[in-house]
């Protein structure tokens, strides 16, 4: 009995060594649920809008879409979730050329139109920090929004702390994404995880106003981690609750739109 009971738990640790190198190596799989766009795709939205593809340092093309407003202010430079492309995403825009604010929204590598593929953070950061230095040579950065939404959001607070811009917007963000693998499978050692999207550790550098936007019934990602955020840095943070906002639709809450365009006319 007691040679079975070791060979049971040789076979358990065999299988979940074999687990957790299968999780290492095949993560962006789970993270990231890019659609993919031919490259002479057309964008159909119904408000004035211009393509942009920029090249990245590995050469690889990235493409965005620069929303216009009539009268401009300034820009949202808007970093989206973790599924879909610009096809999709582009119509979130309105909500803020309605508030007089340009948007450009970036598909990251492998998403929509853009080449490559995703193999590790500093890439995606790097992507961003490019994209962010081109568009800064068209608005002055104390005219600049940098907004994200879900996954976004840990990359909008990276770009925001190593950067200026006017204000930092987070919509549903998670604490960080260990935080959130600690939360909702625990059994997974954190140490594989290539993709730490540290949103804690980047605040603490973020010198503009914080503002952070939360549904309280998010089951995707948990309103707590917002919680958790707000304790953290209790004097830079404002935190406004949606009541009974899901994780999706966030940008047509009218609660949303009302609470941001406070903020934009600051």
């Amino acid at each position: 009995m007691k040679n079975k009971l070791i060979n049971l738990l040789k076979i358990v640790a065999g299988l979940y060594i074999i687990l957790c190198v299968a999780l290492y190596f095949f993560q962006e799989n789970l993270i990231f649920f890019p659609q993919k766009l031919e490259k002479n795709y057309q964008f159909n939205f119904a408000q004035d809008f211009e393509e942009l593809n920029f090249k990245a340092s590995d050469g690889k093309s990235l493409n965005g879409l620069l929303f216009k407003a009539d009268n401009t202010k300034g820009l949202v430079f808007y970093l989206h979730g973790n599924a879909g492309s610009l096809s999709s995403w582009g119509n979130v825009a309105n909500t803020y050329t309605d508030l007089n604010y340009d948007v450009f929204i970036l598909d990251y590598r492998s998403y929509g139109k853009s080449e490559g593929s995703i193999s590790n953070q500093e890439q995606l950061f790097e992507d961003n920090q490019l994209i962010y230095d081109e568009l800064k040579e068209k608005y002055r950065e104390d005219d600049i929004i940098i907004l994200g939404y879900s996954i976004g959001t840990g990359l909008a607070s990276k770009l925001a702390s190593e950067n200026k811009p006017d204000q930092l917007i987070l919509q549903a963000p998670y604490y960080s994404l260990t935080d959130m693998i600690r939360q909702r499978f625990s059994f997974i050692p954190t140490f594989i995880l290539k993709y730490k999207f540290a949103t804690n550790e980047y605040l603490k550098n973020c010198k503009m106003p914080i503002t952070i936007f939360h549904g309280n019934i998010d089951r995707v990602i948990n309103y707590k981690s917002s919680l958790k955020l707000k304790e953290d840095f209790t004097n830079k943070i404002e935190l406004i609750t949606l009541n009974g906002q899901g994780h999706n639709g966030m940008t047509d809450n009218p609660n949303y739109k009302r609470e941001l365009e406070n903020i934009l006319q600051e």
